[in-house]
């Protein structure tokens, strides 16, 4: 066994749980982001259009790289450090930036060319021709205020994909708490000051104007604490424009314009998502939290041992260690298994005063209630199955491999588009929106069968996956059930309130967690033991 292949467990499993730590403080202030705006700006079709408007950015940056950024650039960037130290690094990481920085303002020019068409999409579901026309120009206006917000998220991946290289991740992780918390105070204090569940025919434009500039400062904060965190890791650097005078920046630069569909796909999809839900008042709301949950489960689950596990295996396919990534390989599975798992069994059991707990304020009708409980049931295995996929990912681009996960962003995306342009033919309420976020899930299924198809193609002979740790992940999560089903059955027949429910669903997950862990812990070393 290698120096790297016995350091690699313990240092996925510190990172991982540094990741999980933070990005559960980073996705808590997500959802309760998505809660204050939907509980301030209830069911109203300005409401959807603000939450429409502010994702726009995300998803255009996702358009140009997204999460795709980390995974190209990282391997990259530890490369070069071991070929030739930080110097070198943060020449490669300056031209890359130049060019994504050059890339990122020529689309936001774009999109503020195009900001009354991307508005009549977001508003082209409002029946009343009056709204609508109103709406039109207003969310014009909305974009046109976030539009800058492209050129932040750049620069803000940027410092996250320095930290990670540098095998740092607490402040990457933890930063987006700031936009969030942001964005949170900007709409509290805009509805204290203009009022609560306006639609368009009341909507003035100084609310128009507070909301679009408040959240665009909010991640200029975000951005600040990213490149502050570069800068710790000796990694910040001025931008340059000599990209083709670099072989590893010219490099990276190709992977990216490669892997273009690979980010571009699910931001793509997601827009539809979005569109089609704005055909439903508060419609938005339920889409746009359900998304939430699932990355907000997926980042403290699989999704955070897929970002620490990057590194090592950059090093070990770096090094054509072929045993030692398939030691990395393995451990990051069996931990992204045992970390969603527990989340799959609370949420699914839980689904119905989750979704109570959830929907607050001007929100807070059955007929939402119920489509985001069958909603959140679908998102805890939505959050597995993305986790693994993008676990699989991860190794993919650790191997230089970017055709694969190209192939499966797009076959995820057309199937996606197919079942939620399904969701037309069911009639416009909670089913259909039920029905959209079902897409999500088959899309996520459609890509981790053919990015683990490939990955286990590409590590033969070694072993694919450790069945001991997932087995007895399973059994620790059927052990879960009955527990889970009590906590349930107990906040059914006393109904204490948002705040009771809060707090026993609090304890029930607790205890059930416990359980959980102690199961696992019992029937590993059992197995251990017996061998």
């Amino acid at each position: 066994m290698t120096a790297l292949e016995e350091t690699i467990p313990s240092t996925t499993a510190r990172n991982s749980a540094t990741v999980a730590g933070w990005t559960l403080v980073s996705r808590a202030t997500g959802l309760l982001r998505v809660v204050v705006i939907g509980a301030v700006l209830g069911p109203t079709y300005f409401a959807n259009s603000f939450q429409a408007s502010y994702f726009v950015p995300n998803i255009v940056f996702t358009l140009i790289a997204g999460p795709v950024l980390a995974m190209v650039l990282v391997p990259a960037v530890v490369r070069t450090i071991d070929v030739g130290g930080l110097p070198q690094a943060r020449e490669t990481l300056g031209r890359v930036t130049g060019w994504l920085l050059a890339v990122s303002a020529g689309v936001v020019a774009l999109l503020i060319i195009a900001a009354p068409a991307v508005a009549w999409t977001l508003s082209a579901g409002i029946p009343d021709p009056a709204q609508r026309g109103r709406g039109l120009w207003l969310t014009t206006l909305l974009v046109l205020l976030v539009a800058p917000q492209i050129l932040l998220y750049c620069l803000a991946d940027l410092g996250v994909a320095a930290q990670r290289a540098r095998g740092r991740f607490a402040l990457a992780s933890a930063a987006p708490a700031v936009e969030n918390i942001g964005v949170t105070l900007t709409v509290v204090l805009a509805g204290w000051y203009y009022g609560t569940g306006l639609d368009f025919d009341h909507v003035p434009i100084e609310l128009v104007i507070t909301l679009g500039a408040g959240s665009t400062l909010a991640v200029v904060l975000h951005t600040a604490l990213q490149l502050f965190g570069a800068a710790r890791v000796g990694l910040l650097t001025r931008p340059s424009l000599g990209w083709r005078h670099d072989a590893e920046a010219l490099a990276v630069t190709r992977r990216l314009m490669r892997s273009v569909g690979v980010a571009a796909c699910p931001a793509a999809a997601m827009y539809v998502l979005l569109a089609l839900a704005g055909s439903v008042p508060g419609g938005v709301f339920v889409v746009q939290l359900s998304y939430a949950v699932l990355f907000s489960l997926s980042y403290v689950s699989a999704r955070a041992v897929s970002m620490a596990a990057l590194p090592g295996l950059a090093h070990a396919a770096h090094s054509e260690d072929t045993a030692t990534f398939g030691s990395a390989w393995r451990q990051g599975l069996s931990y992204a298994v045992i970390a969603s798992l527990p989340l799959l069994v609370l949420l699914a059991v839980l689904s119905g005063p989750t979704a109570n707990i959830l929907a607050n304020g001007e929100l807070r009708h059955a007929a939402l209630i119920g489509p985001l409980a069958t909603c959140l049931a679908v998102v805890a295995v939505a959050q597995l199955v993305g986790g693994v996929s993008d676990l699989g990912y991860q190794a993919l681009y650790a191997r230089l491999d970017d055709r694969i996960p190209r192939r499966a962003s797009q076959v995820a995306f057309a199937v996606k588009v197919l079942v939620a342009m399904s969701a037309l033919l069911v009639p416009a309420g909670g089913s259909r929106l039920v029905w959209l976020v079902v897409a999500i899930l088959a899309g996520e299924l459609a890509a981790a069968g053919m990015v683990l198809t490939r990955l286990r193609r590409e590590m033969r002979p070694e072993q694919f996956v450790e069945p001991r740790p997932i087995a007895g992940a399973l059994l620790a999560a059927v052990a879960m059930v009955p527990v889970a089903a009590a906590v349930w059955w107990v906040q059914h027949v006393h109904n204490g309130g948002q705040l009771g429910t809060l707090g026993l669903l609090a304890l029930g997950g607790i205890v059930a967690l416990g359980v959980y862990i102690l199961v696992l812990r019992a029937t590993m070393t059992r197995w251990a033991s017996a061998s």
